[in-house]
């Protein structure tokens, strides 16, 4: 599992872990019972404190992708095709919300903003 951070990034660090996991679970590359690292071993290996993994793991816990066992490590939580679906359609309609934002920021039309789309969706 690879995860890099960008400490120049507006985006808080436990919330870049947290994102990249949810990638690799989603790409397939974590699978159901895969093995995370500890949170120290995290830690170190990313250079930032305990507290950021520690945050990062618990709200992925919360919202379901992955089991601790106390002893044993964290893990990646079964997923069922269309619950995993789901929730790539969720992180999905969260950047779309973004890009609508960004885009009324910049004054661009729905219009425009749909163009933008097609153009990127048709890989022109």
């Amino acid at each position: 599992m690879n995860i890099l951070i960008a400490s120049t990034s507006k985006e808080p660090l436990f919330q870049q872990i947290k994102e990249q996991i949810k990638q690799h679970i989603f790409s397939g590359e974590l699978k159901e019972g895969d093995a995370l690292p500890s949170m120290r071993t995290l830690a170190k290996d990313l250079k930032v404190s305990v507290i950021t993994t520690k945050r990062a793991y618990e709200d992925l816990e919360n919202e379901g992708y992955l089991i601790s066992s106390v002893g044993k490590g964290t893990f990646v939580a079964g997923q069922q095709p269309h619950v995993l679906k789901e929730w790539q359609v969720r992180e999905l309609e969260n950047e779309l919300e973004k890009i609508a934002l960004e885009g009324k920021r910049l004054g661009l039309s729905k219009g425009e903003l749909l163009e933008l789309l097609e153009i990127y969706y048709e890989g022109e």
